[in-house]
């Protein structure tokens, strides 16, 4: 009931699990890391033990994930996401400007933080990240924007099966080891689905953002549409596109891609 109170009727953001806070005497960056949907701050393990030891590292279980909270009532969209963020980072002490990596989902909430709170943030890098464009236009071919949300809200009215598929594509290296859908949570999977990737506005936002941005993307992702990113990077002179011959997850190559983006991001002054 308390929990309720102050996080339903007084809006008080919740503070989020730590996974990983690898601090050094003098760091010369500080870099957080947030994962896709499905996934933990374990996802980034790979990332993390390739980073230079003299680099903060911070890596969250977002709000449904993890062992952050997961209420059954919260809307999980990247506004609720970014205010938790935002709330746990204030309690561990933090004096530089955030480099925030974010992977699928994750990289919408990043673009969220950038946009309500710009003088936390150095600059994005934004892994797979899902951007959908509500502007449709009469084209001979169907509209993949149009046709992955009706892939999405086909999901949603079979959760049973995403259940069952979990474990297998797990088995596949479909998806990484942190990946974690199962019968008691997949109404939250589903209700971040709806609130943060459906119906986002990250798309239009990413483009106003006057910071520097990273983009990186697996030729064979299936729900990342590269003519998104491509007009984003044509919209905002800060925006780059670097292209990884792999999928969606943050396997084999991928993770060495990300570390130099990261590492890119961290060794030069970026204002």
């Amino acid at each position: 009931m308390l929990d309720t109170f102050l996080h339903k009727f007084l809006r008080l953001p919740y503070r989020l699990h730590v996974y990983v806070d690898n601090r050094s005497k003098n760091p010369r960056a500080t870099v957080v890391l947030l994962h896709g949907m499905g996934n933990s701050g374990a996802s980034w393990d790979a990332v993390v033990a390739k980073l230079p030891k003299d680099i903060r590292i911070i890596s969250i279980d977002l709000l449904g994930f993890g062992k952050s909270p997961s209420p059954r009532w919260l809307k999980y969209n990247t506004t609720v996401q970014a205010k938790s963020v935002i709330a746990t980072l204030l309690r561990l002490n933090i004096n530089q400007k955030l480099v925030i990596v974010g992977h699928s989902m994750g990289g919408l909430v990043a673009v969220e933080i950038a946009k309500r709170y710009p003088l936390f943030v150095k600059s994005l890098i934004l892994c797979s990240t899902p951007f959908y464009n509500d502007r449709q236009k009469k084209e001979l071919l169907p509209d993949p924007n149009k046709v992955l949300r009706d892939i999405y809200r086909l999901m949603q009215k079979y959760p049973d099966n995403i259940v069952d598929i979990a474990p297998i594509a797990a088995k596949l290296n479909i998806v990484g080891k942190a990946f974690n859908v199962t019968s008691d949570n997949v109404d939250i999977y589903l209700a971040a689905l709806e609130s943060s990737v459906i119906n986002q506005t990250a798309f239009q936002d990413v483009k106003r953002l006057r910071k520097p941005i990273q983009l990186i993307h697996g030729v064979f992702d299936p729900v990342v549409i590269k003519k998104n990113l491509d007009a984003i990077v044509n919209e905002n002179p800060r925006a780059k596109l670097s292209i990884v011959v792999t999928g969606h997850e943050m396997l084999g190559i991928y993770v060495g891609a990300v570390v130099k983006a990261i590492k890119d991001s961290t060794d030069h002054k970026v204002v």
